[in-house]
């Protein structure tokens, strides 16, 4: 089993950027689909983007061009770095990782494991 821990959340100015981590212990993340969702108040969590063990990609509509997803199987983190922010992209962000090392676009149900979550705030 794979723990997750994320970090990196806080406050920007929208068109600023933020960067979150996802550290991973237990288990190396090599073989895992990596990913990150986001969960607004009153919405349902939503996948932003997932990288497969392979380093294919996904990102969501609303973030392509502004977030890059990527991985460190040294280091065992994953990364989310966000640029050109805006208000909407306010909300809880939560680490995934998924055992079949496959991604499945915008599944939730492709994670098994699941971070804490860390809260980005963007203001206008």
């Amino acid at each position: 089993q794979v723990q997750l821990e994320d970090s990196g959340g806080g406050s920007a100015q929208a068109g600023g950027s933020l960067r979150l981590s996802c550290a991973a212990s237990g288990r190396t993340i090599s073989v895992y689909a990596m990913g990150w969702l986001r969960q607004a108040p009153g919405k349902e969590r939503d996948v932003v983007a997932a990288i497969s063990s392979g380093g294919s990609t996904y990102y969501a509509d609303s973030v392509k061009g502004r977030f890059t997803i990527s991985r460190d199987n040294v280091k065992n983190t994953v990364y989310l770095q966000m640029n050109s922010l805006k208000p909407e992209d306010t909300a809880v962000y939560y680490c995934a990782a998924g055992r079949s090392g496959i991604i499945f676009g915008s599944s939730r149900n492709q994670f098994d494991y699941w971070g804490q979550g860390t809260q980005v705030t963007v203001s206008s």
